[in-house]
């Protein structure tokens, strides 16, 4: 995989489906804002349902921190519709409460470098994209595991924060904790105070 982070996201535009309804989404649309776009293989499955609603009920923290929330995969806008219209009961996705991107050319999912080629379908990427169109992290699972919101919440406040105060953050920073002067001399700081 090419090396994504640091390195303006890859531009794409989709149709996708959006509270019932076809629309037309691309980068440009988040210009401005954080964005999480994350890449699952397959409606009508199994690990993708409990992800993509975790995702959804959470979204007022998402807007919270000026973030949108964009899914994608391989499907067409008419499978991810007739999925959102299935009852959460029965496996389905009703209620969703961010877009979701059709990919049946596989092209969103090559340009960022998560097309599974054997398998025909995208692994479990997920991209934090921030306000100027640059990717600040990204993280890809095997297709057997989903992926943590309370942890993507963390990484984007960590990326908010850096962005805002010019520190950098150490390992498992939360909000509220102590974050480092990105300088040897700095970081000294950061150094004493927690291993006092």
């Amino acid at each position: 995989m090419a090396v994504i982070v640091g390195n303006a996201a890859p531009g794409f535009s989709a149709q996708a489906v959006d509270n019932g309804q076809f629309k037309t989404v691309s980068l440009e649309d988040y210009k401005g804002k954080w964005l999480v776009l994350f890449f699952y293989p397959l409606d009508f499955t199994f690990v993708c349902p409990t992800e993509i609603l975790a995702f959804s009920d959470r979204i007022d923290d998402f807007k919270a921190k000026n973030a949108e929330i964009l899914g994608v995969s391989i499907d067409s806008q008419y499978t991810h519709l007739a999925w959102t219209e299935k009852p959460r009961t029965q496996g389905g996705i009703s209620g969703l409460a961010y877009p979701l991107a059709a990919d049946i050319h596989k092209q969103i999912s090559t340009d960022y470098g998560v097309l599974d080629e054997g398998a025909g379908v995208a692994l479990r990427g997920l991209f934090i994209v921030d306000p100027e169109g640059v990717v600040q992290h990204a993280t890809v699972n095997n297709l057997a595991v989903g992926r943590s919101v309370d942890e993507t919440l963390r990484v984007l406040a960590a990326f908010q924060y850096v962005a805002e105060h010019g520190e950098v953050c150490p390992a498992d920073w939360t909000p509220g904790s102590d974050s480092m002067k990105p300088d040897w001399d700095g970081s000294k700081e950061y150094f004493a105070a927690t291993h006092e």
